[in-house]
């Protein structure tokens, strides 16, 4: 108890009272700038390492990322592969297996499909290898290849030779072997994507541990701003207000008082210092006149000032009225309270409003005349709230309101400085019945051109690509749009076939259009052999040049082979 007694007397204070002293005892004899330029110094090194970790954690983020991405993207590269091999090795014994020509057929075109998907899956996968995997995967890819090409050539025996050299073929050890080097190949793959997962596991725990690091930091910072507020609360703002209060005492004629702070070494104490002399000064009544007289002149002077701003701000006024009467738009301008700042004569065409609505008047005015009149429909009051919701979040907004007489008004609101509102309004009617009606005229024109028997097909004049086939275009050829669409004739037909495809258009480039039929046979790579009318034309862009060939296509197999 008596040593209790003793921490707790006047040579021990505790508290939040002993930490003032000790904090004055230290910041003793330093001025008001070098106490804020330190408490400012340490706030700025803070600020710096807590930039510096920043950087650090947005680094190390950006590596998981990048990692965890990569191991993601190879592990799904890794078993797409594996499912292909293993499909194009079923496809493989489907043919050698089949005892009819048109069976091991379709097996094989399947197996040059699934080819074809893991050549594509090989070229996407080595768009992302990095150097700790690009030798295993160089030697990967190498024999990918010659097991795309071993199974070409299996699909070749089985359509061309026969299902038991096929067999021959790719029943054998040398096939095994190679397929073993891919099962060992795949696994080696898979350690190094496990490690790299692992990689970015780690660069994941340090860029947790750097979030810490910033949490602390943060802290510091924080403390320093605390320590900021305390220095000038008790050394800055503290002794000012004490000094204007005495400054107040002497405007009002109290000149008796003492200025506090006088013997402070700092700034306060030079302030201090200089009130006391404006107090002397104070006291002698030739000052005091000198004063009034100097007070009258001001006065005299800020009155002219006062009537020269009135006469620019009148004649701003007067062309700011001008411009906007002038715009094709309806303009609103509101302030901070829903009063109207300014208001042009559109706004007032668009929703019929008097000559007296004007310059401070208030939007709830203008909404009662719209309801009165017929043009606004709905609740005043939650309208002009949510407008308030918008001005007081000063986010930009745009929105199409339909009058009660069928209009459509487009409106675009805009924030401005201090508060205030600005807002466009603009009949757009004209310009959405335009668009529904070429929306209206489009779906009419799919729909004709996707619901005749002819087959319809178009070509970017320029490169020769498929842009569009209708429908019928789809089973003539015997494949799907998407198969066919940004394709060339020779991406999609045999030579022969692009080789009279191209030569007819060639044709067409010079004669403009061709409307008058052209019956051709040409062998289908789905469906055959195929008898065919073609009409073709051009359709040119602004500049006269063809953007487009299309074709009006009929299959005429059908009666070829009755007439035959």
């Amino acid at each position: 108890m008596e040593s209790t007694s003793l921490s707790a007397g006047p040579g021990h204070a505790s508290g939040p009272g002993a930490i003032k002293k000790i904090i004055a005892r230290a910041i003793t004899g330093m001025s008001v700038a070098e106490k804020s330029y330190a408490i400012m110094g340490g706030l700025i090194i803070v600020t710096v390492v807590l930039l510096a970790m920043s950087i650090q954690t947005v680094r190390l983020q950006s590596g998981y990322q990048h990692l965890q991405t990569a191991s993601m993207q190879a592990g799904d590269n890794v078993g797409r592969v594996n499912a292909l091999i293993y499909a194009i090795v079923m496809e493989s014994r489907g043919v050698y297996m089949s005892t009819e020509r048109a069976k091991a057929k379709q097996f094989a075109e399947e197996l040059l499909k699934r080819n074809r998907e893991l050549a594509e899956v090989m070229k996407q996968w080595g768009t992302a290898i990095r150097a700790d995997d690009a030798a295993q995967f160089e030697a990967f890819r190498q024999r990918i290849n010659r097991f795309i090409e071993f199974r070409k050539e299996l699909a070749r025996r089985g359509i061309e030779v026969s299902a038991a050299s096929a067999r021959e073929w790719g029943d054998n050890d040398a096939n095994r072997t190679l397929r073993s080097q891919l099962n060992t190949d795949l696994e080696a793959l898979q350690r190094i994507y496990r490690e790299r997962a692992s990689d970015a596991a780690e660069l994941g725990d340090q860029g947790r541990y750097a979030s810490w690091y910033l949490c602390i930091l943060g802290i510091g910072a924080a403390l320093f701003a605390v320590l900021n507020v305390i220095l000038m609360r008790s050394s800055v703002v503290g002794p000012l207000s004490e000094i204007t209060a005495a400054t107040a005492r002497i405007a009002a004629g109290d000149t008796a008082g003492t200025i506090p702070h006088l013997d402070t070494p700092d700034e306060i104490g030079k302030l201090a210092l200089a009130v006391e002399d404006f107090r002397k000064a104070v006291s002698r009544n030739a000052e005091l006149e000198q004063l009034g007289i100097y007070t009258a002149r001001a006065r005299d002077a800020a009155m002219d000032e006062r009537d020269k701003f009135s006469d620019k701000y009148q004649a701003t006024k007067w062309q700011l009225s001008a411009a906007i009467n002038t715009m094709p738009q309806g303009i609103i301008m509101l302030d901070a309270r829903m009063d109207v700042l300014a208001i042009n004569d559109r706004y007032r065409k668009l929703y019929d409003l008097p000559a007296t609505i004007v310059a401070g008047a208030s939007l709830e005015a203008i909404l009662q005349h719209r309801v009165k009149s017929g043009l606004f429909i709905g609740d005043v009051a939650a309208y002009l709230a949510a407008i308030q919701a918008r001005i007081a979040k000063r986010a930009p907004g745009a929105d199409e309101i339909t009058l009660s007489d069928g209009r459509i008004i487009g409106i675009t609101e805009q924030a401005m400085d201090g508060g205030g509102w600005v807002a466009v309004h603009e009949d757009v009617t004209e310009q959405r019945l335009n668009e529904r009606a070429l929306k209206r005229t489009e779906q009419f024109l799919a729909t004709i051109i996707e619901n005749i028997p002819e087959g319809i097909i178009a070509k970017d004049a320029r490169n020769l690509r498929y842009v569009f086939v209708n429908r019928a275009a789809e089973q003539m050829i015997g494949m799907s749009r998407g198969e066919i669409m940004g394709k060339t004739a020779r991406e999609l037909f045999s030579a022969e076939a692009a080789d009279l495809i191209e030569r007819r258009d060639r044709q067409l480039m010079e004669r403009k259009q061709q409307l008058e039929e052209i019956v051709d046979t040409i062998d289908n790579p789905v469906r055959g052999r195929r008898t065919i009318a073609v009409r073709r034309l051009q359709i040119g862009g602004p500049d006269g040049e063809s953007q487009l060939f299309v074709s009006m296509v009929e299959d005429r197999t059908r009666q070829a082979d009755v007439a035959a």
